[in-house]
């Protein structure tokens, strides 16, 4: 959906592509409208007109350079050409808190990425920098699913057919380079019931502390007297049993501050108008505007960031007889406008909990570290501006989660299944138990309709009653925690029951230390 700019619209209203089309082929395209700004176009300087010199074609090495300059930039590195956003988002961050006027410390951390990034990758090349050589090469990697091994033998076939090249001799050598780009993820070994986290107080930790499950992978050797499960290991180290791939969120979000393209994006929804009222972004939605009404210190600095989390499980190899499932975790920038801010580039992958079974109720578990980031960013954390070139208190709240039915259930704890599934009604539902299909039919919709509705009184159509109650009270969040104070929780699944021994025979649990 796009601003349609002919004259009957006016830009006020938002039309398909083709309707679009179709309205400018009636009406006259407006001629004043040479800047496309309801369209996307950015504003950039403009140039002296007495300068005759053409710009040069900015090829993938330059573009690198740039990039890097944008993400990590300090004082000293840019030029004077790049504060040409910088004058009009004043407006927006005049008066705005900062707490220093040199940048943070993790800008400084990539100064080695940067010298990559100014290195040709061979003497006299012009197209390629070092850096940008090797992002596009790995980036082949991860899109044609290349294995490490082959990679590692393709760097080793470039290196020795070209000597004068700079490339990495080995992967360990490409990866020490690319995760200076910040992009890195966590691995957290997990109960393979879903008890626990081994991070922490419990990093240290050879079994779970709730079911006694081992941490690590374990095999039984076969054809003996005694059933020994003896640990897997790779290189004399134990292989967790499963594992957590967390990417870090401070970093991701810090990164749309520090680049002066996206944030410009990210203050959006302070600048960006709405004449007409219509509903087309969060920001437009009640929940949105009494957030800020409650918390005024968070919304008196619109960058501020407002996150919406979604999840859902699915099965990565496509085969319907298999049954694993595994659920990434997704989080959404809701301060980007509506027409970028739900494309898969801007989504964030906060994790990705590994299978066999969905997690259910358990991935509060798996949620850990994200709320801890969310407890940090909620206090403020140290983040660079890209356009005022100081350091300012970035703040961060999750204010919304999207999710199918069932999703509901395993995020908020709510039984989604029986009498009682419906979030809205509560404990005040009125439900009936088909005799044949054995399924639950929720009755009383009557209820929600007008006191003076003909439906109300109508006995015949419906099941012989007059209806006469209000609509079920609203429950506020305080009144929700009300009700689960008490109520029991155990994390975990039961631990499946093993095969069977045959008779006489022991088994014996190996040393788990690793």
């Amino acid at each position: 959906m796009i601003h349609c700019p002919c004259p009957l619209c006016g830009f006020r209203f938002f039309q398909t592509r083709e309707d679009a089309y179709d309205h400018l082929l009636m009406k006259p395209f407006p001629p004043n409208y040479t800047f496309w700004l309801h369209h996307g176009e950015r504003i950039v300087d403009e140039r002296p007109s007495g300068r005759e010199e053409l710009e040069p074609t900015i090829n993938s090495g330059d573009q690198i350079r740039d990039m890097v300059h944008d993400a990590f930039n300090f004082p000293g590195l840019q030029s004077d050409d790049e504060d040409s956003m910088n004058g009009h988002v004043e407006d927006v961050a005049e008066g705005l808190p900062y707490i220093s006027d040199e940048p943070s410390r993790e800008t400084r951390a990539f100064h080695d990425l940067l010298e990559d990034g100014e290195q040709e990758l061979y003497p006299g090349c012009s197209k390629f920098s070092k850096l940008s050589f090797l992002v596009r090469l790995y980036h082949i990697k991860c899109m044609c699913g290349v294995s490490d091994k082959a990679f590692g033998l393709i760097l080793e076939l470039l290196g020795d057919a070209f000597e004068h090249a700079v490339i990495p001799k080995t992967l360990h050598d490409a990866k020490r380079i690319i995760k200076k780009l910040g992009i890195e993820y966590k691995k957290i070994d997990a109960c393979p019931n879903d008890c626990m986290l081994y991070r922490g107080s419990d990093q240290d930790l050879s079994r779970c502390k709730q079911c006694g499950a081992s941490r690590w992978k374990q095999k039984t050797r076969k054809n003996s007297i005694i059933r020994i499960n003896a640990i897997v290991k790779k290189n004399g180290k134990p292989l967790p049993a499963k594992i957590l791939r967390y990417f870090p969120l401070i970093p991701r979000l810090q990164r749309l501050f520090m680049s002066s393209k996206t944030l410009v994006d990210m203050l959006w929804h302070k600048r960006g108008t709405n004449s007409d009222g219509f509903l087309r972004h969060p920001r437009d939605g009640e929940g949105w505007k009494a957030f800020d009404m409650r918390y005024t210190n968070f919304s008196g600095d619109p960058r501020s960031v407002r996150l919406a989390l979604a999840s859902d499980g699915f099965n990565p190899y496509g085969n319907l007889s298999s049954k694993y499932s595994i659920w990434p975790v997704i989080l959404i920038p809701y301060n980007l406008p509506p027409w970028i801010c739900m494309k898969q580039s801007n989504f964030i992958l906060s994790m990705i909990i590994p299978g066999p079974k969905m997690p259910g109720n358990d991935i509060d578990i798996y949620l850990q570290p994200l709320i801890d980031e969310l407890k940090q960013l909620w206090a403020g954390v140290d983040t660079y501006d890209a356009s005022e070139k100081k350091t300012f208190k970035m703040r961060a709240a999750l204010m919304w989660t999207i999710r199918d039915f069932p999703g509901l259930g395993n995020l908020s704890g709510w039984n989604t299944y029986g009498g009682r599934a419906c979030p809205t009604c509560n404990l005040d539902a009125e439900t009936r138990r088909l005799t044949f299909s054995q399924k639950w039919c929720y009755m009383g919709h009557r209820r929600f309709l007008n006191r003076d509705h003909r439906y109300r009184q109508d006995r015949s159509r419906f099941d012989g009653k007059v209806e006469d109650r209000s609509p079920p009270t609203k429950l506020t969040g305080r009144d929700v925690l009300r009700q689960l104070d008490g109520v029991p929780v155990s994390q975990g699944k039961v631990q499946a029951v093993g095969s069977k021994r045959r008779r006489g025979q022991q088994t014996v649990m190996q040393d788990e230390s690793p």
